[in-house]
């Protein structure tokens, strides 16, 4: 009888406190999301499963946990909290990502770096806030809408805030069709969602294999800090665009990059425990996922997404005023680095207005330079906000 009462007590409903329970739901919610309505499904649904996986509670002395030692899951975590994934899915990235559009039209890059003002404004609202300046680092990062990059920044700067700062990222990139438009279309009058752009040029094979190798060595010298993901980018696009390893590029943008995306979402969903305490200085604080921490970060998301939606669509207007040839504003939403979430949504929004209007190869362009320009912003943050 006290072998039953043992075994009742070491079951996760006896533990189960209401904090697992919303976290359950919330993890469910992210499974419906991505099987109903098709949110980011590669993504939110190993998010999804980890959320519920690691909110199931377990006696204590059973490693088994995200952040417990010698666990399997801890060690499937490394890959999250050392920064290792991110890089290899850049490099998938890079081998399934064509600069063509982007090189075809060079002025449409400033589109891609006017879009990261999300990030720096929003950086300012979280010191507002109380965040060290670390902290509001890694969060303002979120405003690139680049899962990866926030990841790594968050694991250098402020690994306690990793999960939230995951979650959120990867949530706003699968509402990306949900929160761009409404921006859009406030910011933009119809007769600018009108605008026919003129055909993207033809770019050469030549243009195509030098570019990675320059832009890798400049980006490189100017911030080192960007080393690491921009050299998978460039990488694995050379090795997509030189035709002699097509092989190791369909390797790295298919199996690999679905392998590392596998891991890394349920490995994430899996350290969002409710409720987490760890001795600090004597005191016990709880580091759990449910911490007015995590909404204040997921509120700072928000902002910083939509300035940084908001700031891609006004800076087109503003090239506009110099332009002969004019920009679709919509295109400047496309700044963001959800690839190619966001150049899709250019694309259906401004077929709404003129079913004749293709925008998605314009939109790729700021699309892709999002990538590269939040991919720059982390590095440059990186090197000046590293905590001593």
């Amino acid at each position: 009888m006290e072998m039953f009462k043992s075994f009742l007590s070491s079951t996760g409903f006896f533990q189960m406190s209401p904090g697992n329970v919303i976290m359950i739901l919330i993890g469910i919610t992210f499974i419906t999301l991505a099987i109903a309505k098709h949110f980011e499904p590669l993504l939110l649904l190993p998010i999804g499963f980890g959320i519920i996986a690691g909110n199931i509670p377990f006696a204590a002395g059973m490693a088994v946990g995200v952040y417990d030692q010698g666990s399997v899951l801890s060690y499937i975590y490394f890959g999250v909290s050392q920064g290792v994934f991110p890089p290899l899915i850049f490099l998938g990235i890079g081998a399934m990502t064509d600069f063509s559009y982007m090189l075809s039209n060079p002025k449409l890059i400033l589109l891609g770096g006017a879009a990261q003002i999300g990030i720096f404004l929003t950086i300012a609202g979280a010191m507002f806030l109380g965040f060290s300046g670390a902290e509001a680092g890694a969060i303002g990062i979120i405003g690139g809408a680049d899962g990866p990059t926030s990841i790594f920044l968050s694991s250098k700067l402020a690994p306690h805030l990793l999960g939230a700062i995951a979650i959120a990222a990867y949530s706003y990139m699968a509402l990306v069709p949900v929160i761009q438009p409404p921006i859009m279309k406030l910011l933009t009058t119809k007769k600018e969602r009108l605008i026919r752009m003129t055909p993207p040029r033809i770019v050469s094979k030549r243009e195509k294999i030098f570019f990675p190798i320059i832009g890798f060595i400049v980006t490189a010298l100017i911030v080192p800090g960007s080393l690491t993901l921009l050299g998978m980018l460039f990488f694995g696009n050379l090795l997509k665009e030189s035709f002699v390893t097509e092989r190791l590029a369909e390797t790295a943008r298919t199996s690999m990059i679905d392998i590392v995306t596998i891991l890394l979402g349920f490995s994430v969903g899996a350290s969002t425990q409710a409720v987490r305490m760890v001795e600090e200085g004597g005191v016990m604080v709880n580091k759990g996922f449910l911490t007015p921490q995590s909404l204040m970060i997921f509120g700072l998301g928000a902002f910083s997404f939509a300035i940084a939606t908001a700031g891609g669509v006004l800076f087109a207007k503003f090239m506009n005023l110099f332009l002969k040839e004019k920009i679709n504003p919509l295109v400047g939403a496309a700044g963001v680095s959800a690839v190619p979430d966001s150049a899709r949504v250019v694309q259906t929004v401004g077929q709404s207005e003129d079913p004749n209007n293709h925008l998605l190869m314009h939109a790729m362009a700021p699309n892709v330079a999002g990538v590269i320009g939040s991919a720059i912003a982390a590095g440059i943050l990186w090197s000046v906000l590293v905590p001593a």
